[in-house]
């Protein structure tokens, strides 16, 4: 079955930087778009990036310029490297394989905060 495991999240300073990972199973990674969504607290989730099989990228205009993803089709991982944190990027991140609806990880909670 699919599973989708996060993980590289934590407490970060404002201006610090955070690498996250999502690691895939139980499909063809590499046929399918991964994206990253977060959601904070008391609010809707909302999308973040989205990167193709063929390894092209895009972002929210709120993330763009700070925030890259890329992937490992060797290694069935989709990644956030997130730089120039900011409070308002707290949230809990989740990534989604984007085929038959959409499947999704459990999240990895990020908090950025001084």
């Amino acid at each position: 079955q699919v599973q989708l495991v996060e993980s590289g999240g934590g407490w970060v300073q404002p201006g610090g930087s955070l690498r996250l990972s999502c690691a895939a199973s139980g499909f063809t990674f590499s046929t399918y778009a991964m994206s990253w969504y977060r959601q904070a607290p008391g609010k809707e989730r909302e999308y973040v990036a989205r990167i193709f099989n063929i390894g092209r990228g895009n972002y929210a205009d709120s993330v763009k310029g700070r925030f890259t993803i890329s992937r490992d089709n060797a290694k069935n991982t989709v990644y956030l490297q997130m730089n120039s944190l900011k409070p308002e990027d707290t949230a809990v991140y989740y990534c989604k394989a984007e085929f038959s609806g959409g499947y999704w990880g459990q999240g990895t909670q990020v908090t950025v905060s001084s």
